[in-house]
């Protein structure tokens, strides 16, 4: 709760009043009941000590030269919405004192005043409105950051789900929803789009020279490689194992070669560690490609003829593309 309305604490209360008198009295039952009251004679000293440090509670006289409790009320509202204020009326402008409860005073004080514990009575319950207006925004603030963090952790949940636990690219599950996208989107707009497969040659001999760790961080560089590699419309995912898959939207058989073949150049020439014990000396891969709708019209005869052509580089000698 706001120090300033918490019960244990002294409120700050604002007293406007234009006549001695009834200053005094205010001052006196407010600061007895342990506030800690400010007391002033015009709208006008009201409104500079308010500009200064807004006031929880602020009470007020109505009929005051120079500025009105009515203006300075509006005032008051407009700066601090969540300000309360009592106004000090007289018996015979009672109808003035309805309209200041219209413009969003709390409640009214009839002066003169005939029973002093009135005064104590009406501020108490405008305190009493303050703090659970208070305790209400708290609980709402509390409530806004509790789904801020619950929309964060769902977020983050949902990227863990379509992100591969090692490369930190998509994972096998993304890339089944994103073919299933790309079918229905080239369908729609009768486009080509194209999958490469590809997989790590030799990799086996990579771990058993170099061991499982180090086996990992080749495919984790690789799938840096392999992001550096595409055009952002395009989409790389781990498929399993030494297995990756492209999706490249909007790319023919001959545009899918081309990027296939930029691809393979690129993982060959690249320093990965260990690349030495490797045939060849280097780190190679062979890559298979397939286009919608040439090659198949659905995901699965899709990844089967991509898989096939995969299959066919392997048995052709590697480090090239079908």
């Amino acid at each position: 709760m706001d120090p300033k309305t918490d019960p244990a604490k002294p409120v700050r209360i604002l007293v406007v009043d234009d006549e001695e008198s009834l200053r005094v009295v205010l001052h006196s039952v407010l600061t007895g009941d342990g506030h800690d009251v400010t007391a002033v004679s015009s709208g006008e000293e009201a409104r500079e000590a308010f500009r200064k440090a807004p006031f929880p509670l602020v009470i007020t006289d109505i009929v005051m030269p120079g500025i009105s409790g009515i203006d300075l009320l509006l005032e008051i509202k407009k700066t601090n919405p969540d300000t309360e204020a009592i106004i000090i009326t007289s018996h015979a402008s009672l109808d003035t004192s309805v309209t200041a409860l219209r413009t969003g005073a709390y409640d009214y004080l009839v002066k003169p005043f005939d029973d002093i514990a009135l005064i104590s009575t009406v501020v108490g319950r405008a305190l009493e409105k303050i703090r659970l207006s208070e305790q209400n925004n708290a609980l709402l603030e509390k409530l806004r950051l509790q789904n801020e963090e619950l929309e964060m952790t769902n977020t983050i949940l949902r990227e863990l789900a379509i992100r591969d636990g090692l490369t930190g690219i998509f994972n096998h599950r993304y890339f089944q929803e994103a073919l299933l996208v790309e079918l229905g989107r080239s369908n729609r707009y009768k486009r080509n789009f194209s999958l490469v497969f590809m997989d790590v040659d030799f990799f086996k001999k990579y771990n058993d020279a170099h061991g499982h760790p180090e086996g990992d961080k080749l495919l984790i560089a690789l799938a840096h490689v392999l992001q550096d590699s595409l055009r952002d419309s395009d989409s790389v995912a781990r498929y399993g194992g030494e297995e990756f898959v492209l999706i490249l939207p909007e790319t023919s058989k001959e545009g899918a070669r081309r990027v296939a073949e930029s691809v393979r150049r690129k993982v060959a020439e690249h320093p990965f560690p260990g690349r030495e014990t490797q045939p060849q000396g280097k780190v190679t891969i062979s890559l298979g490609v397939a286009t919608f709708p040439e090659d198949g019209v659905d995901g699965p005869s899709l990844i089967e003829r991509a898989d096939k052509a995969l299959s066919e580089a392997k048995k052709t000698g590697r480090d090239k593309v079908c």
